[in-house]
């Protein structure tokens, strides 16, 4: 996504308007692909997968970093948004 300079509050917050319109179809998204996952998924331990959450985190604090943004925000979004995800497979294999 290219950035460029506002030049007032009111272009500033619809280019945040924008983005947070992009951020919840990439969410949605992302969690079409975790509802799908858990179809493969047959125990506690592969839908909770510590390994693979920290793989996930591990990834994303170096791309944060790599792009500037600070790592400790990233991670503690990614940490909320896969224990939802993981609730959310949860309820699925459990009877």
């Amino acid at each position: 996504m290219q950035k460029e300079k506002c030049e007032s509050l009111e272009q500033v917050r619809d280019k945040i308007d924008v983005i947070d319109q992009h951020l919840i179809e990439l969410i949605t998204t992302r969690q079409f692909y975790v509802d799908q996952a858990v179809r493969f998924k047959r125990t506690e331990h592969e839908v909770q997968s510590p390994e693979r959450v920290e793989q996930v985190i591990t990834k994303v604090r170096k791309q944060a970093a790599q792009q500037g943004t600070d790592p400790d925000l990233i991670e503690q979004i990614y940490r909320e948004m896969i224990q939802h995800f993981i609730r959310r497979e949860l309820k699925e294999i459990r009877p």
